[in-house]
């Protein structure tokens, strides 16, 4: 029996996230905003969790309805084949949203979806009492125009937490969010990758792992991996499947630089736990002071946006210093995520193409600005 997923995203990542879906070989995948919808089966949720590079949770969808009353909320909760997932010493938690719905109070919706879920693990099992000595499982009741949507969470932490990160304080680009910026590039494996604002380097790690073709929840650890209905042994075999799958002879050449000697000690650090220290190579450097190492690279970069009181000429000056450094070399692709809106006049060129995302809550555009292709005749010596 085919399940129903959901795999949440950040706003504007709905179409990579969809095209991962379709690498991976999922069934009836469609996006609307913030999540891509898809079917599989047991084996497709170990997969989404340990595979999607850019999303942010995977969830089981157990059912949508509509609800303007709190009986109404009941019954069709309670109508649901909870069983099939939550085991009779499994403990559970409901978490909740309402957005432009009659039903606005969270906090009576997850008492109601809570008091419904017990009624009717109550009949399947047949008794009264539950342990709750088993695996967690949370609910999420999720209303929007008084649609209801309800979903049980199969990973646990958010996907962006790949486990390679040495500091947890350090986090001023998700994980996911570098990894879509290096996805919606032109970068490729064979092609030179530079940041000149590494900070703890996640861009150019999300690059190497890419490359290797690590799959980003190896070393973590899912809410899943304790279901029942799933089991252990899916779990073991799918990573020792995706171990198998990493190439350690791809060599990438990946640059990262930043201006703070503490960022690139914890760069090299993330960099050695996600296993791909060999592949990049980190320096102490002042970004007006980056040169260009070789033909057709991609340069991709999550620079300071100048939000902070006293930056703001300072990354203006950065800006013009990066456009002019950038023009250079006419062979180069740059990429680069900021807030701020007169970007491509400091940088000194109009950008081929523009796309709004959210680094974190900060409503941000990533420019596009697109070199050429390296030619054939480079590639064919390669292959």
């Amino acid at each position: 029996m085919s399940i129903n997923l959901i795999a949440t995203t950040t706003f504007g990542l709905e179409a990579v996230v969809k095209r991962e879906c379709q690498a991976l070989g999922f069934q009836n995948i469609k996006t609307s905003d913030g999540k891509v919808e898809f079917t599989g089966d047991e084996s497709d949720i170990v997969k989404a969790n340990l595979w999607l590079r850019c999303a942010g949770r995977v969830w089981v969808k157990m059912g949508t309805f509509t609800a303007v009353t709190f009986t109404e909320l009941f019954d069709r909760t309670k109508a649901l084949p909870w069983g099939d997932w939550i085991p009779e010493d499994g403990k559970f938690t409901v978490v909740g949203k309402s957005v432009k719905s009659t039903l606005f109070s969270v906090s009576d919706c997850q008492a109601i979806v809570k008091k419904a879920v017990v009624e009717k693990l109550k009949e399947k099992y047949k008794t009264d009492w539950f342990d709750e000595t088993g695996a967690s499982y949370t609910i999420q009741v999720g209303i929007l125009k008084d649609v209801v949507t309800l979903a049980i969470d199969t990973s646990g932490s958010g996907l962006h937490m790949r486990g390679y990160r040495a500091s947890a304080l350090d986090a001023p680009l998700k994980e996911s969010l570098a990894s879509a910026m290096v996805q919606l590039s032109y970068w490729r494996k064979d092609r030179i990758l530079l940041d000149p604002f590494c900070g703890s380097g996640t861009i150019p790690i999300e690059a190497a792992m890419l490359a290797r073709n690590i799959a980003p929840g190896l070393n973590r650890k899912f809410a899943s991996e304790e279901w029942e209905r799933i089991g252990k042994e899916r779990w073991k075999q799918a990573r020792k499947e995706a171990y198998q799958a990493i190439d350690y002879d791809v060599m990438p050449e990946i640059y990262g630089s930043d201006i703070d000697p503490a960022a690139i000690e914890l760069a090299k650090a993330n960099a050695e736990l996600a296993g791909v220290d060999d592949c990049i190579t980190f320096e102490v450097k002042p970004s007006q002071e980056i040169v260009l190492p070789g033909k057709y690279g991609v340069l991709i970069s999550n620079p300071p946006y100048g939000e902070r009181i006293g930056e703001l000429k300072e990354v203006e000056n950065m800006y013009r210093a990066l456009g002019a450094t950038m023009q250079t070399d006419s062979t180069w692709s740059t990429y680069i995520i900021t807030s701020m809106e007169y970007f491509e006049s400091l940088f000194g060129r109009k950008a081929d193409r523009k796309r709004k995302l959210f680094n974190g809550r900060i409503k941000t555009d990533y420019y596009q600005y697109e070199g050429p292709r390296p030619p054939k005749k480079q590639k064919a010596e390669e292959n």
